[in-house]
């Protein structure tokens, strides 16, 4: 028993003692986890201060931007606009805050005056159809403009396009009297209609309230006791506006009851030397390319209702919107035995009962 316990004492240990582990201080780890905490904390506190910062705009530096809202629906534009004009800071959650509170419906089409300096809820309240912000602009419609013309001038003062415009004026069914009888279907049916006059327009605005304004306008002036006029005349209220029309395009400004007599006289004596023929240049000019001015040769090239020359009678309707001179002037044409006019060198009408009167007048 003893020479076992030598022999066992002389041999060496087979294994090698263990390494103890390194155990790491539970104070270290919970000040770690600290540290990471309040990073986390700080980093969170330092987005909602942001975040908040923008909802409330509070801290942001003082700038301001027109919006514009083509279409109501597509509010990621309106989003876009604020974000790129820096008067918000997170379009995410402009968007969210709008869909959550119900802003985003009020949203209308328009051109808005906003600032950095109003919160989200100011913001969307500045964009609806009845806030103080919306811009305005006046724009003059003057006497003898076509629909074309009146369009492009509102698209030119940023009031709507003039897609928009010929859209609704096509194939908007207005709930005029006098427009019930003209199909749908043309931007030129509202021909006539559209009154002359100086409009204060939102800029932006709905395509389909901008010409109502021009439509109730002409309904207030063309009135009940013009209408009894109109009915009294023998002609249709699409008559009455189509010579006024062609009154508005020839007048020199001092003329329109004369140059209205010779209207009358041709069309009420088709057996005169004129065969009820009107021949006058304007009726063709509004058919012709833009710029391009009428000349002889169109008399008889021009294929067209509205070209007089080919045509006996009144053209189709009228060929621009005349101002109530004109309108006026249609309803009392001067009594007169005249069938011609020519243009002075005086830049003045002068007038004739015969033709070979007026080619004397035009070879002198």
């Amino acid at each position: 028993m003893e020479r076992d316990t030598r022999r066992r004492r002389e041999e060496p240990d087979r294994y090698p003692p263990r390494r103890r582990k390194n155990k790491r201080s539970p104070v270290s780890s919970s000040m770690m986890y600290i540290v990471l905490v309040c990073a986390v904390s700080v980093v969170l506190a330092a987005v909602c201060w942001s975040l908040g910062n923008d909802v409330l705009a509070l801290n942001k530096e003082s700038t301001s931007a027109t919006i514009t809202v083509n279409d109501e629906n597509d509010f990621g534009s309106v989003a876009d606009q604020l974000k790129g004009n820096d008067i918000i800071k997170h379009k995410g959650l402009f968007k969210l805050f709008a869909s959550l509170t119900g802003g985003k419906d009020k949203i209308a089409q328009g051109t808005y005056v906003v600032n950095s300096d109003m919160d989200y809820r100011a913001l969307l309240n500045s964009m609806s159809s009845n806030s103080a912000s919306r811009k305005e602009i006046s724009v003059t419609i003057t006497e003898g403009q076509t629909v074309k013309q009146i369009f492009e001038l509102l698209e030119k003062e940023g009031v709507s396009t003039v897609e928009k415009l010929e859209d609704v004026a096509a194939n908007h069914d207005y709930a005029f009297s006098f427009l019930q009888d003209i199909p749908l279907g043309d931007p030129t049916r509202l021909e006539g209609y559209l009154f002359p006059d100086t409009y204060n327009f939102y800029m932006g605005e709905d395509a389909k309230y901008v010409i109502n304004k021009m439509l109730v306008n002409f309904d207030s002036k063309v009135d009940d006791t013009v209408r009894q006029k109109i009915s009294e005349s023998g002609y249709s209220i699409r008559e009455i506006l189509t010579i006024a029309s062609m009154i508005e395009k020839e007048t020199d400004g001092t003329d329109r009851t004369t140059i209205a007599s010779v209207i009358y006289n041709r069309l009420n004596n088709p057996g005169a030397s004129t065969a009820g023929y009107l021949q006058i240049d304007a009726t063709i000019q509004y058919v012709l390319p833009e710029g391009k001015i009428v000349q002889e040769s169109d008399y008889q090239g021009v294929d067209s209702p509205y070209n007089t020359y080919k045509n006996k009678g009144l053209p189709p309707g009228p060929i621009a919107n005349p101002g109530m001179e004109s309108i006026t002037a249609a309803l009392n044409p001067q009594s007169t035995n005249y069938y011609y006019y020519a243009l002075g060198d005086d830049h003045l009408h002068h007038f004739f009962s015969s033709y070979a009167e007026h080619q004397a007048f035009l070879n002198s």
